[in-house]
């Protein structure tokens, strides 16, 4: 029998530093609460019609008080809003060698592929302790990836690539949702995230793959919508280096830099007037409306792993 499923404990390594966060949140609240409890009640007791206390003239100018009621508390604002904005970017910053898992989100199932083809639907199966980095889209309307149990909420936008990475740091099987209203089955669409042991996680992992890998499902779709022809050594058409791109800095035409991330490659397959790389024209075809997202998702795991052939 499966253990049940567990949402409250905490479960990734995301959890931690947002748990302490939010009760230093929690515990400042209390805090200037029953502070200023107190001081409305001893106000109202001390100064109540009747009592004898000294009620001399109302000081007009105290600049030191002013300064603290306004230097503490934005002092305070600035180091929380610091200190969630660090803890905030580590989602997005997955360190070198996670493990990559493709989500393609729509009305009303999650759609999941791992590098080596095996693929889920409602379920992810992850390692204990190894980074997963995940890389979303949604093939219909807005849906929001939330895993309470890992502190991780991501919304899965359409026309777009979001990513979150998260390390799991306890067994067992935690909740999945969309919270982001999508339909009327909204509420169906749920999932579950299986943390395993790495050895039995490697040995699921190597279970039913006859597929093959998504980058040589992707080199498969790279030669059939003619990619090759074009951005490959000794094509007649003079067209940019594929590989490598991901993560490269790319100088565009019109004077811009950009790091080259799934976004970009995404555009440019179905935009390619958008960002055109300087030194090359805009000859290449939009391909909007005849590639799936799962078909480009596969094409820039390709890319990724691209070796230089130049």
């Amino acid at each position: 029998m499966n253990p049940p499923v567990e949402i409250l404990p905490a479960a990734s390594s995301a959890a931690g530093p947002f748990d302490l966060l939010m009760l230093a949140l929690l515990l400042l609240s209390t805090l200037m609460a029953v502070a200023l409890t107190l001081m409305v009640v001893g106000f109202s007791i001390r100064y109540r019609a009747g009592s004898r206390a000294e009620r001399p003239g109302p000081v007009r100018h105290r600049r030191a008080i002013e300064y603290a009621w306004t230097g503490i508390p934005l002092l305070l604002f600035c180091a929380i809003y610091a200190w969630a904005a660090y803890d905030y970017a580590q989602l997005f910053r997955p360190p070198a060698g996670a493990m990559p898992v493709f989500v393609v989100a729509k009305q009303w199932m999650w759609k999941l592929e791992h590098r080596n083809g095996r693929r889920e639907i409602g379920e992810l199966h992850v390692p204990l302790g190894q980074p997963v980095r995940l890389v979303m889209t949604s093939q219909d309307v807005i849906h929001s990836f939330f895993v309470p149990a890992f502190r991780l909420k991501q919304d899965v936008v359409p026309g777009r690539y979001t990513t979150l990475a998260f390390t799991a740091t306890k067994l067992g099987r935690f909740h999945l949702f969309c919270a982001e209203y999508c339909g009327t089955e909204h509420s169906l669409m749920r999932g579950e995230i299986v943390v395993m042991r790495p050895a039995e996680f490697e040995q699921w992992l190597q279970q039913g793959t006859s597929t093959p890998g998504i980058a040589a499902r992707g080199f498969a779709l790279y030669r059939r919508y003619g990619c090759s022809g074009c951005h490959e050594p000794g094509s007649s058409v003079h067209a940019p280096s594929l590989a490598h791109l991901v993560g490269r800095t790319v100088h565009l035409q019109d004077g811009r830099t950009l790091v080259a991330d799934e976004n970009y490659v995404r555009d440019s397959i179905l935009l390619p007037r958008k960002d055109i790389v300087a030194g090359y024209g805009p000859d290449m075809p939009s391909f909007a409306g005849q590639i799936s997202e799962e078909d480009l998702l596969a094409i820039i795991a390709y890319i990724r792993e691209k070796p230089d052939e130049r």
